[in-house]
């Protein structure tokens, strides 16, 4: 890849393609966003709003609805949700686009997007969350130590499109890992979104504030997580990244009370929030439905 500003396009306009596109705005990369409906409108009258340190500001981007075969970008970064993710690499199908960077959850592993975009499937998983309310942007970027972008290839070798990726990501000093087993962190990341979210949005409802509190919704989680961790350690798929080796081991008591201590975080707080709530739910569905395949 030449020295030129790197092009990219980000699939999606929502929290997490938003926060990336602020960053990488500001590290003066080239950057489209691909957008819908009410959101691209907004986008293209109001510009990408974000709040600043309790201050509303507002970037001028690049958006689209409609994307064009030979309309060529260095990477595509797909950031919708797991169940959005097929319809959108359907869309992306006959692009000619070599790199397609898939930032979302995966509980199956990659043989139905492999089928679609083929070997220029990169995947990966975001650094980033927050929401999005009334079109202004509350994005948290956590510190590395907690969580930073994950990619790499699917079979695990460090190629040049890997090393460009990494220098896009230094560019807009974002922190990330490089990965050699996406598959198998993607799935144990995926067991442990399906152990808490589903707690806190089951059948189809979100669980109430009195509710949330107590030892037996955090037991709740404890033993669907461990339950999830084993059945994967059983077919075969290695529990990445090792921490989560230590929930198996640790005493149920010892998570219990953790689990009561997250379940009071501003974190949980916002997943509650009706319109995070029903898009999270239907992810998870298809996560554990995909999932339950894949053990069966």
């Amino acid at each position: 890849m030449s020295a030129r500003p790197y092009r990219i396009l980000i699939f999606g306009a929502g929290v997490i393609g938003s926060a990336y596109a602020i960053k990488f705005l500001e590290a003066g990369v080239d950057v489209t966003l691909f957008a819908r409906s009410n959101r691209f409108t907004a986008l293209k009258e109001k510009g990408l709003q974000y709040n600043e340190k309790g201050a509303v500001k507002a970037v001028q981007v690049k958006v689209i609805d409609k994307l064009e075969n030979d309309d060529v970008y260095d990477f595509i970064f797909v950031t919708v949700r797991y169940d959005q993710s097929e319809s959108a690499l359907l869309a992306l199908k006959d692009n000619q686009s070599k790199n397609i960077v898939t930032m979302t959850n995966n509980s199956i592993g990659f043989t139905s997007w492999l089928d679609i975009v083929g070997d220029r499937l990169l995947p990966a998983f975001p650094g980033a969350g927050g929401q999005i309310k009334e079109g202004i942007l509350y994005a948290r970027f956590p510190p590395k130590i907690l969580i930073a972008t994950m990619f790499g290839e699917i079979n695990g070798v460090v190629t040049e499109r890997v090393e460009n990726l990494a220098q896009l990501f230094k560019t807009a000093k974002l922190p990330y890992t490089m990965n050699k087993d996406m598959k198998a962190y993607l799935i144990t990341h995926s067991v442990s979104d399906i152990a808490l979210l589903s707690v806190l949005h089951s059948d189809h409802k979100v669980i109430d504030e009195q509710t949330i509190r107590t030892r037996q919704t955090a037991h709740q989680i404890t033993v669907t997580l461990k339950t999830y961790l084993r059945a994967i350690q059983k077919a075969g798929v290695a529990i990445h990244p090792s921490v989560f080796k230590f929930v198996l081991l640790c005493p149920s008591l010892i998570l219990d009370l953790f689990f009561m201590m997250w379940l009071r975080t501003r974190m949980v707080r916002d997943m509650l929030l009706p319109d995070y709530a029903d898009s999270a739910n239907r992810e998870i569905v298809r996560l554990r439905n995909d999932l339950l395949k894949l053990l069966s």
